[in-house]
This record gives C-alpha cells, sequence and structure tokens, in this order.
C-alpha cells in the first residue's frame, strides 16, 4: 500500500478476529522491518516469536502490576510512570487496581507475540551522563518496532507496542531465556484487526514544529 496511507492508518490494533498469521507471512514482516536503523548499523536487535499460549499467559501476568499502577496513576490523576513526577497512589491501592482487559488480552487473544530485545553491548548511549532518563538507546529498537508495525498493516495484519511487562524484566528474562546483556524493549501482539483505523487523529505540525528554536514561530 502507499507509504503515506500506511503511516496514517497505522494505529494501535487490541482485537482481534483469530484468523491465522502463518509463519512464511511472519517471516516477510520481519524480513522487511530488520531494515531499519540502528546506532553504527550494529543490529543489536533480537526477536522471540511467542506462539505457545501457556508462555503467552505468563506474559499477561508478569504485564498486569505495570497496568495496575499506570491505571492507578491515570485515576488519580497523574501522568502514569512518568520519571519527572513520582507515583503518588499507595501500594495498596495499585494492588488493588483491577487490569483493564485491553492492557493485557492482546498478549493473549492475538496469533504471536513478539518479544523484542536490545544487545545492550552493541547500544550506543549518549545520554548515559546526563542527569535524566536515557533515550537514546532507543533509538537502535524501536525504528525497528515501528517497521514491523508498518510491515504488519500492508500485509493486512496490526498489532500494538506494549511495554508493561518491562517493569517485570527479570521475570521476562527468565521465563524466555534472555540473556543478561539484553534489554527487553517491547511486546508486540500481532494478529488479523478486528477493525482497522481509517483515519488516525494527531497534533497538527504547527503545534509541534517551531523554526530555529524551541520558542520559534510555528513552521
Amino acid at each position: 500500500m502507499d507509504l503515506y496511507a500506511a503511516m496514517r492508518t497505522t494505529g494501535a490494533v487490541r482485537q482481534f478476529t483469530g484468523e491465522p498469521l502463518p509463519d512464511d507471512v511472519l517471516e516477510r514482516i520481519l524480513d522487511n522491518a530488520r531494515f531499519a536503523p540502528s546506532g553504527g548499523n550494529r543490529q543489536g536487535i533480537r526477536v522471540i516469536a511467542v506462539r505457545d499460549m501457556t508462555t503467552r499467559e505468563a506474559l499477561a501476568e508478569l504485564s498486569a502490576p505495570g497496568a495496575q499502577r499506570y491505571t492507578a496513576q491515570i485515576a488519580n490523576g497523574e501522568s502514569p510512570w512518568n520519571p519527572l513526577h513520582p507515583c503518588g497512589v499507595p501500594e495498596e491501592t495499585i494492588a488493588a487496581t483491577e487490569v483493564p482487559r485491553g492492557m493485557v488480552t492482546p498478549l493473549l487473544n492475538a496469533e504471536v507475540v513478539l518479544a523484542i530485545c536490545l544487545d545492550l553491548g552493541v547500544a550506543a548511549a549518549l545520554d548515559q551522563d546526563l542527569d535524566r532518563i536515557g533515550v537514546i538507546s532507543g533509538a537502535s529498537v524501536y525504528p525497528f518496532v515501528w517497521n514491523v508495525l508498518l510491515a504488519a498493516r500492508n500485509e493486512g495484519f496490526g498489532g500494538v507496542l506494549t511495554t508493561m511487562a518491562v517493569a517485570r524484566e527479570p521475570g521476562v528474562k527468565a521465563l524466555l531465556g534472555i540473556p543478561d546483556q539484553y534489554a527487553v524493549a517491547a511486546l508486540v501482539p500481532l494478529g488479523k484487526p478486528a477493525k482497522q483505523a481509517k483515519k488516525l487523529t494527531r497534533k497538527p505540525v504547527a503545534d509541534i514544529v517551531t523554526r530555529e528554536r524551541f520558542d520559534g514561530a510555528p513552521l
């Protein structure tokens, strides 16, 4: 399909029809996604394609605590999991919070869940000495994740980038046999969308782009 059309209609897909996603189609999706850029072209990405339901149930269970905190903070008017604003919700309230189905069921209802990892031994993190949360190393993995979603859209499938399980990364690593030097970047459930977005809503360019300086005139 047209690239711009794909970019404007590749939304987060959390509900699936149950139609199979054959291995040859999944391989084609990943074969094209692998051309995403990475720092120094070091290509430190590893992907685990998980179809086993018992394993996916365990991944959903590991995702629940992160989703509980996310939901509890939203209910408390907070920006969830925000590095600049500490969580103000008591632990007992978080533990009692019901997990919205849409936060974990895609891991169970999709045809496959991709566990996408980044080898930190080859990743560049130029912001590692700054007094803030690091984001730069994500440049070596998240373009690949986006390519996966674009390629899936082109094949008539869809998915969503989820990170709730990363809050329990040691458990995910133990479950999937991931070596210590790898970071879990995302879990991406993929399947045939129950409905496909026709048009996404985003802020206009003038709201996010300025000339010359952060406080410059809108483009």
